[in-house]
């Protein structure tokens, strides 16, 4: 039997493992890397606002949190284009795969709209929230620009499903580490004021990432526009004509992945307060091995992301011998990636925990040593956070959305926060049972996960003989 597998569609019969490894690969590695890029985007402007100091520096994280829950929410309805075109591009069917593309941008440009009064009040809101005036005031300004982004952002999402599902995914890599490296350049001239141009302060980091993003969306769309395997699925052609049913479908599994998504995040969120009800010391510590687990977390977020269209593209042509096969090769990476990260965490907790803190500081030496701790708790918590980030992508794979939005948030919420909380308060293990208990949550969506998608494909099979 042959051991060919393509990238973005295994053909029929094609089995073998080794095969699988290789398809995996070769869409994740590109999709790994953007995500990492992705986070160096965030580091860079961190760092170069930060110049500034710290008043401009905690308005910076300010607006970065608000940009990213708006951003996040809003991506769920991009990320269900993904697997509407990965069935469409495995069943050979141009035409479905164009409109889902379309209805996708539809629902991406309504989105912004409807959100763009908040950016325009986003002073406000913060003021409604008990934040610092002067800091809630360079927050709103920096928004005000910076929402221009938020659509081109969006949409590149959108396009992202095309490239992925044709197996093209190492032009996302690309295009993200161009954005890295303009962005890097702009911010760098445009909030400092070098290479002769004016000094805008905070605000040229929002210029800088609105050109970035226009730049993403431009450049996917030329490469889409200029290739002869994309150009075919004629994206723009009747653009305003609307499908009913994909409008529908990018809405029914959107709106779902969207709400898990921002569960998860508002979950870290609620354990950044509970940290802080604790303590300073604590709450330090806590952001040191969250953010290890963050920079971790990228590389089974970039699995999950291929998981869906691998599976996508496997279930449009109803092979669901290389369907199994390939779920399985995407857990087997993903456990084996995490073990030895894991690993690292549980070795060199100190070394991981002293990038993020000078241990010459008042105080460090506590905070790292809390830290360290923590770090060793964030080894088993990347692990079970990757399997349940892996298996909800290749729930996604088969357009199951609503059902793993369900399971997720019991697992997050009366599972994993009430256990966080009654760990840390009433059984008295402070910061380390938060952690733990949000470990118990995490692995609890990653086993309901898993077996609701064990269940799906069994029964397909069953349906499909």
């Amino acid at each position: 039997m042959s051991s060919s597998v393509a990238v973005g569609n295994t053909p029929v019969g094609v089995s073998s493992w080794s095969a699988h490894l290789r398809a995996t690969l070769a869409l994740g590695i590109p999709l790994i890397g953007a995500q990492l890029a992705q986070l160096a985007i965030h580091t860079t402007d961190m760092i170069i606002v930060g110049q500034l100091g710290a008043e401009k520096l905690a308005a910076m994280v300010l607006a970065g949190q608000f940009y990213f829950v708006v951003f996040i929410f809003g991506s769920g309805f991009s990320i269900a284009v993904v697997p509407m075109v990965a069935n469409a591009h495995g069943q050979g069917d141009a035409t479905s795969a164009r409109r889902a593309l379309r209805m996708g941008m539809w629902v991406a440009t309504v989105y912004w709209l409807l959100v763009m009064p908040l950016f325009f009040n986003a002073e406000a809101i913060l003021l409604s929230l008990g934040q610092n005036p002067a800091v809630s005031a360079m927050t709103g300004q920096y928004l005000a620009v910076a929402q221009f982004g938020l659509l081109p952002a969006l949409l590149f999402y959108v396009m992202r499903g095309l490239v992925s599902a044709i197996g093209r995914a190492g032009i996302i890599l690309y295009v993200t580490i161009a954005m890295l490296l303009i962005n890097g350049f702009l911010a760098y001239a445009l909030v400092l004021g070098h290479f002769g141009s004016p000094a805008f302060g905070m605000i040229g980091a929002a210029f800088a990432a609105v050109i970035v993003n226009a730049f993403s969306l431009v450049f996917i769309i030329v490469y889409i526009q200029t290739r002869e395997e994309t150009r075919r699925y004629e994206l723009f052609v009747r653009f305003w004509r609307p499908d009913w049913h994909a409008l529908w479908d990018v809405l029914r599994l959107g709106l779902p992945i969207s709400v898990t998504i921002l569960a998860e995040v508002t979950l870290f969120s609620a354990a950044s307060i509970l940290m802080g009800q604790i303590g300073t010391i604590e709450l330090a510590a806590h952001g040191i091995a969250l953010q290890l687990a963050s920079i971790a977390f990228m590389i089974p977020m970039g699995l999950a992301q291929a998981a869906t269209v691998r599976i996508g593209v496997a279930h449009g042509q109803n092979d669901y011998p290389n369907l199994v096969r390939a779920a399985i090769t995407v857990y087997v990476v993903a456990c084996a990636i995490a073990a030895c990260g894991g690993l690292l965490f549980a070795i060199y907790p100190e070394f991981l925990a002293s990038w993020f803190l000078d241990p010459a500081l008042p105080g460090a030496t506590d905070v790292l040593a809390y830290a360290s701790t923590l770090v060793i708790i964030a080894g088993v918590f990347q692990l079970v956070d990757g399997m349940q980030a892996v298996a909800a992508g290749l729930l996604r794979g088969l357009k199951d959305a609503r059902v793993p939005m369900i399971l997720a948030l019991i697992s997050y919420w009366p599972i994993g926060f009430s256990l966080a909380w009654i760990s840390a308060f009433p059984l008295g293990f402070g910061g380390r049972g938060v952690w733990v208990g949000f470990v118990v949550g995490l692995s609890a969506a990653a086993i309901l996960l898993t077996i609701r998608f064990y269940l799906m494909v069994k029964r397909e099979m069953k349906t499909a003989r």
